[in-house]
């Protein structure tokens, strides 16, 4: 068993798969698994990837689904599930220990955006503090578990959005994440394009619809 799996759930990533696979090189020659699981690009996203992973699988489309099937095939200790658009911190590797003192564990990085405005500091500081009080982690904050933890919660609920919410809220019975404070730094694209306080009040109204109960389907084609 090697010491990490990244799983990279991908769907048209060619304009990021380059870079996020090029950074995770060290880790590779130093052992860790890295897979890539596909939702069906048509762009270029398999062609770039081919020679930079361990292993590159296709499944049916859906962010959960395809982290599913990342793990079903990852031989790590720990899986780290990493989006395309995300950079692990530069003393990942250092951190394993920390991470993996227990059998059952599972948590997140704080998260930091590729924006140098002081916005989106700010909306970094708040998405941290509010996964540190709450104990509910966010896919840009890159989700990790231990192997054995996964296997025993059964895996994400395999809905159309909210998977990070509803996954969380699982592995709480179990025991309380990690949070750690070394930063993840993610891309601020879709803030930037859509506008931040438009993009802020999309995402409450995601969180509150989902909370009182509605379909995570029709949540995904208003996330979109």
């Amino acid at each position: 068993m090697s010491q990490a799996t990244i799983i990279i759930p991908t769907l048209n990533e060619a304009s990021n798969i380059s870079h996020c696979l090029t950074q995770l090189l060290p880790l590779k020659e130093k052992g860790f698994e890295i897979i890539l699981v596909d939702g069906g690009s048509t762009d270029k996203t398999l062609q770039l990837a081919q020679e930079l992973c361990d292993k590159i699988i296709i499944s049916p489309p859906g962010r959960a689904q395809q982290m599913n099937t990342g793990a079903l095939h990852a031989h790590g200790e720990t899986l780290f599930f990493l989006h395309a658009d995300t950079q692990l911190p530069k003393d990942f590797v250092a951190l394993l220990p920390h991470i993996q003192k227990n059998s059952l564990y599972w948590g997140r990085f704080d998260v930091d955006f590729s924006s140098n405005q002081k916005v989106f500091k700010i909306i970094a500081n708040m998405m941290n503090l509010r996964s540190r009080i709450t104990g509910i982690c966010t896919g840009d904050q890159v989700f990790f578990m231990s192997q054995s933890l996964y296997r025993i919660s059964g895996g994400y609920p395999e809905i159309a959005l909210m998977e990070d919410i509803a996954m969380s809220k699982k592995l709480k019975a179990f025991c309380a994440p990690l949070c750690l404070r070394q930063k993840v730094r993610t891309s601020s694209r879709r803030w930037e394009q859509h506008g931040v306080i438009k993009t802020i009040i999309k995402m409450w109204y995601l969180r509150l619809a989902y909370f009182i109960g509605i379909d995570p389907k029709k949540l995904a084609r208003q996330y979109e």
